[in-house]
């Protein structure tokens, strides 16, 4: 199946209170985790969450690293809206800093320690402008942990997909998550992004039916 663009912004409001609302927990948990696992001697510094949503996985991050500061950066205005609601309301105002901004223009007065990102790949419509923010953003030997959705092969193994994992879900998110799934890059697809960005030492793996996730370090 070849690859259907969605739009890159979530700018509805519907559907990023959809978005908001909708029980991620286990993959949002799961992903903090993950970080551990690929850079346990990580402790602190400056991380910058490309793509960051209602800013979930910023407050988990620095929950479980209080001693690192987080810039959280979408370019939804009604998803930062959400973001900012959530983080003052958990008390994290002091470590997570949110931007409104594509990646593509962000330019923050430093370089980051660690660059994290779930689900943004995906949204863009020429994939390399996201690793080479990511070369741009990073000091060298930076962490990079990156998850996103698995294209199926099918318009009907994703229909199946959305099925099994969000049949509970708002309408609108069911809608959502199928147009992003076809949306969605191949295993093959991003080794050859990488490939071509010469962030060969980032390694790719499969980690379930509908998610591969990079990790590394970037030099």
């Amino acid at each position: 199946m070849e690859r259907q663009l969605e739009p890159e912004l979530m700018d509805d409001p519907e559907q990023a209170a959809a978005y908001a609302r909708a029980n991620f927990e286990s993959e949002n948990q799961g992903f903090v985790d993950r970080f551990g696992e690929y850079f346990p001697d990580f402790e602190e510094g400056q991380v910058f969450d490309l793509g960051c949503g209602p800013a979930d996985i910023p407050a988990r991050f620095v929950r479980a690293y209080p001693r690192c500061r987080v810039t959280a950066v979408d370019a939804s205005p009604p998803m930062l809206d959400l973001a900012r609601q959530a983080v003052t309301a958990a008390g994290l105002s002091g470590q997570i800093v949110l931007h409104c901004e594509r990646i593509q223009s962000f330019r923050p007065a430093e370089q980051a320690d660690a660059i994290i990102s779930n689900s943004l790949l995906h949204h863009l419509p020429h994939p390399l402008q996201f690793w080479h923010a990511v070369r741009r953003l990073m000091k060298p030997g930076g962490a990079v942990l990156v998850m996103d959705l698995l294209r199926p092969e099918s318009p009907e193994a994703a229909q199946a997909i959305v099925e099994t994992y969000a049949a509970n879900e708002a309408p609108i998110l069911k809608r959502d998550f199928y147009h992003s799934l076809l949306a969605a890059f191949t295993e093959d697809e991003v080794a050859a992004q990488l490939t071509q960005m010469n962030l060969t030492r980032l390694l790719i793996d499969v980690v379930d039916d509908r998610h591969w996730i990079v990790g590394g370090r970037v030099y």
